[in-house]
């Protein structure tokens, strides 16, 4: 069966936007910190990533001196950061069971009612199609994968609640899977979160499915992937 992604490496600039992404990424990988487990950082960036997240979508981002979260999309996307590592496996062999997953743990205080939680309202065949992509279906390099995940999750808005939360940390466990950046180091959150008006313009512009669209969405995902990278790179500087 044809990858069907491939073509995607022949939109102009793609191919050589996302191997300049993977070599950032894979420059923060061999930082000293980092060479030696890069624990510290993959934490920090875990924190700083759902803070972005949940500041994309509306939420104070700022965490209380106190530790007591209010902000239900704040709470959320904390939650699924905690958890994410843990649900690897289940996005490689059974990326639905994590998609559901990661909306339970991230709209649990936006939903009202719990039979609400995990169950796609929508999406269907395409929600299918991405999860053949993502268990080996395409073998695309692993910063587009990752932005197309990204894409579809937000185009469809599977679950009618907390659905950029659930894309985002999607795209961080296809950014792990991938190989793109397999311990968490870094934070594309932090690009989008200041960039939000193009951010949400660009996700538009792949969800109409033009060439151009993806295009443009494809370029911005591995821009943040860069800028994500430099992210970490300040992280582990301070994790000396």
């Amino acid at each position: 069966m044809s990858d069907p992604l491939k073509p995607l490496l022949e939109l102009d600039g793609v191919a050589a936007a996302a191997k300049a992404a993977q070599d950032a990424v894979f420059a923060v990988h061999r930082l000293p910190a980092n060479l030696r487990g890069g624990a510290e950082t993959a934490a920090e960036a875990s924190v700083r990533a759902a803070r972005a997240s949940a500041g994309i979508d509306g939420a104070n981002p700022e965490l209380p001196e106190d530790g007591s979260v209010t902000d239900p999309l704040l709470a959320g996307a904390l939650r699924v950061a905690e958890k994410l590592e843990s649900l690897l496996p289940t996005w490689r062999r059974a990326p639905l069971q994590a998609l559901a997953r990661l909306h339970l743990l991230a709209a649990s205080d936006v939903v009202s009612d719990p039979d609400q939680l995990g169950r796609p309202q929508r999406g269907g065949e395409r929600l299918e199609l991405l999860a053949q992509l993502v268990t080996g279906a395409t073998s695309v390099p692993g910063p587009v994968l990752t932005a197309v995940v990204h894409g579809e999750l937000l185009a469809l808005a599977p679950f009618g609640s907390a659905d950029g939360v659930v894309a985002r940390a999607a795209a961080r466990l296809s950014m792990i899977a991938t190989g793109l950046d397999p311990k968490a180091l870094t934070v594309p959150e932090v690009a989008y979160f200041r960039r939000v008006p193009r951010y949400v313009e660009l996700a538009q512009g792949f969800a109409g499915g033009t060439a151009d669209g993806v295009r443009e969405w494809l370029l911005f995902c591995c821009e943040a992937f860069e800028t994500g990278a430099s992210e970490a790179r300040s992280i582990s500087s301070a994790a000396g």
